[in-house]
């Protein structure tokens, strides 16, 4: 009997429609002609889902009793003995009531496969086990029921049920996952729209990596050694050396520039384990791998080029990044092709990025325009005229005759033209002079002695002079143009790097600062305003040579090390006028976030100007007048008038002693002076006082805190007032027959407080309005005070380390969400116990 298969339907989050799909698919099979039967499925009271169950053959669940509580399970015995051809198991990941044959159903499931059933079940992100803790941290809250990935990854089929997060949300809110009593506590705590998104991308990226080794294992299967560029993978090349970091970034830039693109570094080391590598180097460059999102590996070759193009090979890579050698040319010239250009002939179709970076020599080193060839090339010029021309001349003396004369000559002139391609004109002039007295002394009679006697003798010397002068002539004058050339080029790619630094972001002064240093050579650049140093490179020695330039009238610039050249000079000249510029555009910059503050405040000032004109004249108008009509002689006044005038004049003087309150409170919030006491303080002994003091009628507010509510961390006095403060909106907003609720909760070691009002709510652009002192969002008249309320509410809660949020109520209105750290007493997680 063959095995059965499985297929899994895998969700982000409850509420996705998985059960829907296995329903629906099975719905397609029977139709088909399947023997299709429900082992079982939960319906968590969700209609559809019901209605989907109706017309299928469901299996009896198997009742078990456990310590007084009746429990029903899927009874596996008896989907065993039905032996159906497809069975739906729902919840994959569900732990069985204790008492029956296995403690979690994929162990029913594994037997109803060997058995020869295919099987259709569901299981959620959350319920992975190698996705457990991830999960807990971004929902906060702790899975106990998992699910191996070896069980998960052994199914036949895999398959993403996808819903965007805010669908998801708007059908939690219609009461289609979860009754109508869970569906705001859910809205605020596990389904939150950054939650959901960040779940959603998990499913997602857990499953593209299930695909991934489902190639990797087919094309072992089947031998396939070809590239396949399903994604880009970036593999680089570590060698411990101080480049390891610029060639990783490179590498991490590289793969994000494909959608799910793989970074991979890997360090080769040889058998023996002696190859030279910094350690300490290394265990940082994983440190900074694993920051990029990528994977470290360490293989062992001998052969590096080799070893790094089979790993490249074995990982299915498409790009290859290695650094620029850190070899001089003379080690290059001895030791032949480098690493680079054995990777690049054995690599293939896999494209090789060779990264320049700093540690391979002075990146943008300017050529020095001392001369058309260098001190090296002449000293060779030299060395090959003081070796070569004795060895020239014993090697023809051994064969002299007078037939050979002709070739004798031609042999020292082609040393000569040697010598001067070599060395230039100085060691061509020497190399002349030298074959000359050789050809004299040896090679024309009389032998053995310098005498030029002929005319001849003397014209073949001044001819040796010429060809040497005119030949090193012209290649002094090639290299000093080459020499130019390549200075020219250096120039412009050190300007180009500037400018792009800049453009990218860089801090232009330090970058300008970096370059200038790299490219003369120096030891140190300092930036000195004054004695002030505010940027620098390097480390200069006290005994080196110190050149100072001004930068405009701000600041100085301090050269370390060798003497400037005129050139030199004049490339300096527009590097110190960027300086200049940079600076110039810092303290714009300064200025204007100087200035930026002083804005705001102005307007803060006009607004509060603007609303104080009428909010505390309204009130000094109501108790003046109240006042001045009891201080009247001229009017009979009763005493239900006076009464009447002075309670006026009361209410009024607590209006006005309630703003002055406010405005005292909103300026010590953006001063940042709020003065906050922490303690522990009980929800339910705060409220009956906040509702004393809003003086509201039995009924106005519906109260549900649940028993094991702990205690929050807060201060006392100003929580009140917050509370205040969203219960007065709540109820000003909300409809005579839908009160608002006030409702509490914990999550990820927080209380969260939510006054929930059924009233017209609030656009989604205006919520971050509704914080703004002296906003009143949709008020017409000035009787509502200055808008205040929520700006006090949202400083007082940040300054208490929580949060103010807005969020919608279900079903339309506006829901305050007030989170606070919990109390991490004792007593309070007894209380939560």
């Amino acid at each position: 009997m063959s095995r059965g298969r499985l297929r899994v339907l895998l969700g982000a989050a409850p509420g996705v429609g998985k059960t829907f799909a296995m329903l629906d698919e099975g719905r397609r099979l029977r139709a088909a002609g399947k023997d299709v039967v429900v082992a079982v499925v939960e319906t968590h009271g969700r209609a559809g889902t019901a209605a989907l169950v109706e017309g299928f053959e469901v299996v009896p669940r198997a009742v078990i009793e456990h310590r007084g509580v009746t429990l029903d399970e899927m009874d596996l015995d008896a989907v065993l003995a039905r032996h159906p051809r497809i069975a739906l198991v729902d919840e994959l990941a569900h732990t069985n009531a204790p008492g029956t044959r296995n403690a979690k159903r994929w162990e029913d499931v594994a037997e109803l496969l060997d058995a020869g059933i295919d099987v259709y079940s569901t299981v959620n992100i959350q319920h992975i086990e190698s996705l457990n803790d991830v999960v807990q941290q971004i929902t906060g809250v702790p899975q106990r029921e998992t699910i191996p990935d070896a069980v998960l990854r052994s199914a036949n089929q895999i398959e993403v049920i996808d819903l965007a997060p805010q669908a998801l949300r708007d059908r939690l809110a219609e009461g289609e996952v979860y009754p109508a009593t869970r569906i705001d506590a859910a809205l605020s705590n596990y389904f939150r729209l950054g939650n959901l998104t960040a779940l959603r991308e998990l499913a997602l990226l857990w499953l593209a990596d299930e695909v991934d080794s489902s190639l990797q294992r087919y094309r072992a299967e089947h031998g396939i050694d070809a590239k396949w560029e399903a994604r880009e993978r970036v593999v680089v090349a570590l060698t411990g050396g101080p480049e390891g970091d610029t060639l990783l970034r490179r590498g991490a830039r590289i793969a994000a520039r494909s959608s799910g693109g793989e970074l991979l570094a890997v360090h080769v080391t040889s058998h023996d384990g002696l190859r030279a590598a910094n350690p300490e180097a290394l265990a940082r460059q994983r440190a900074l791998v694993e920051q990029l999102g990528g994977s470290y590996h360490q293989v062992i070759g001998d052969d590096i080029p080799t070893a790094l193009v089979d790993f490249a090979r074995g990982s299915n890579a498409s790009q290859l990044v290695i650094g620029v050698s850190r070899r001089g040319r003379l080690a290059a010239l001895l030791s032949g092709p480098g690493i680079g250009a054995t990777v690049i002939r054995e690599s293939g179709d896999i494209d090789v990025h060779i990264v320049a970076h700093a540690h391979a020599g002075m990146r943008f080193a300017l050529p020095r325009l001392t001369g058309g060839l260098t001190r090296r090339r002449r000293i060779a010029g030299f060395a090959t005229a003081l070796i070569v021309g004795p060895l020239l001349t014993w090697g023809l003396s051994a064969t002299s005759s007078i037939e050979s004369m002709a070739s004798d000559v031609l042999a020292f002139q082609l040393l000569v033209v040697v010598v001067a391609m070599i060395g230039g004109f100085w060691p061509a002039m020497f190399a002349a002079v030298l074959s000359g007295l050789a050809l004299d002394f040896f090679f024309v009679a009389p032998l053995y002695t310098i005498t030029i006697a002929h005319p001849l003798h003397l014209l073949a010397l001044g001819l040796f002079m010429i060809v040497a002068a005119l030949v090193s002539f012209v290649v002094d004058q090639a290299a000093r143009r080459s020499r130019i050339a390549s200075r020219a080029a250096a120039e412009s790619e050190l300007l180009a790097t500037i400018a792009g630094g800049v453009l990218r972001g860089e801090d232009a002064l330090q970058s300008l600062i970096s370059r200038t240093r790299e490219a003369f050579g120096l030891n140190g650049v300092r930036l000195l305003a004054g004695e002030e140093v505010l940027y620098t490179d390097g480390e200069p020695a006290d005994s080196e040579h110190t050149t100072m330039l001004p930068v405009g009238d701000r600041a100085t610039l301090e050269l370390s090390g060798r003497d400037l050249e005129a050139s030199d000079r004049r490339l300096l000249a527009v590097i110190v006028a960027q300086i200049d510029a940079s600076l110039e555009h810092t303290d714009l910059t300064a200025t204007a976030q100087e200035i930026g503050p002083l804005a705001e405040t102005d307007r803060v000032r006009s607004a509060l100007l603007a609303a104080v004109g009428h909010d505390l004249r309204r009130p000094l108008a109501a108790a003046t007048a109240a006042v001045t009509s009891l201080q009247s002689h001229g009017i009979a006044l009763s005493d239900a008038d006076r009464s009447t005038l002075l309670a006026t004049a009361a209410e009024s003087l607590d209006a006005l002693a309630a703003l002055v309150t406010n405005l005292l409170d909103v300026s010590r919030v953006q001063a940042g002076v709020l003065a906050v006491s922490l303690t522990d303080v009980e929800i339910d002994d705060l409220l009956p006082s906040a509702l004393d003091e809003l003086a509201l009628h039995p009924g106005a507010i519906e109260i549900d805190l649940p028993a094991d509510l702990p205690a929050a961390r807060a201060d006392e006095g100003l929580l009140q007032r917050v509370i205040v403060n969203i219960i007065a909106n709540a109820v000003r907003y909300s409809p005579d027959d839908q009160p608002p609720l006030l409702s509490a909760s914990t999550f990820g070691g927080t209380v969260q407080l939510r006054v929930s009002d059924h009233g017209p709510g609030v656009p989604e652009a205006r919520k971050s309005d509704m914080f703004v002192p002296f906003q009143r969002l949709g008020d017409i008249d000035n009787l509502t005070g200055i808008g205040l309320g929520l700006a006090l509410s949202k400083g007082f809660v940040e300054g208490m380390g929580g949060t103010l949020e807005a969020d919608d109520t279900p079903g339309g209105g506006l829901t305050m969400v007030v989170t606070l750290p919990a109390s991490t007493s004792p007593q309070s997680e007894r209380a939560a116990e």
